[in-house]
């Protein structure tokens, strides 16, 4: 069975490791963002082309499923981890996706040491896990601006009041 392009951006472990020293060999701007991204929708898909275009890669965290539910609540998340990550990676702007388990991204923050650290305009830069650690060797954090009207829990919202 041929690997899929979804499939081969899916990266963990020694793959990430690789993936990571070799964006750094090339002198290439690594860009990096997390979330949930329980249900992508056109809002999603904006902020990833904006991210894409602050440096030459960009690889997403993605929560696990146990980290969207200390989050999110019971009833999330609405699609498995791995089934989230293929989606995103599917996307032309998407390098690169890793899912991680941590309460927070963090760890994966300091693992990847981004270029540039990306976030919705939503979140307070004091709140935005990873910024300072980015700022402290001269990496750049942005509050990219999201699309007005669009966020998952508020789609799961429409659907649950027609269901």
């Amino acid at each position: 069975m041929p690997i899929w392009p979804s499939r081969a951006k899916a990266l963990s472990g020694t793959r990430l490791r690789r993936w990571l020293a070799h964006r750094r060999a090339q002198h290439q701007r690594i860009v990096f963002t997390n979330g949930c991204f329980d249900l992508l929708h056109g809002g999603h898909v904006q902020y990833l082309e904006r991210a894409r275009t602050l440096g030459d890669c960009l690889l997403i965290g993605v929560n696990s499923d146990r980290s969207v539910r200390r989050l999110k609540g019971p009833g999330r998340p609405l699609q498995a981890a791995h089934d989230r990550a293929r989606i995103l990676a599917a996307l032309a702007c998407v390098d690169a996706v890793t899912i991680f388990d941590a309460p927070t991204p963090a760890p994966l923050i300091r693992l990847v040491r981004p270029h540039v650290l990306v976030k919705g305009g939503d979140w307070p830069l004091r709140q935005i896990v990873g910024a300072a650690f980015v700022r402290s060797y001269g990496g750049r954090v942005v509050r990219a601006p999201l699309l007005r009207g669009r966020s998952t829990s508020r789609l799961i919202a429409r659907l649950r009041a027609h269901a």
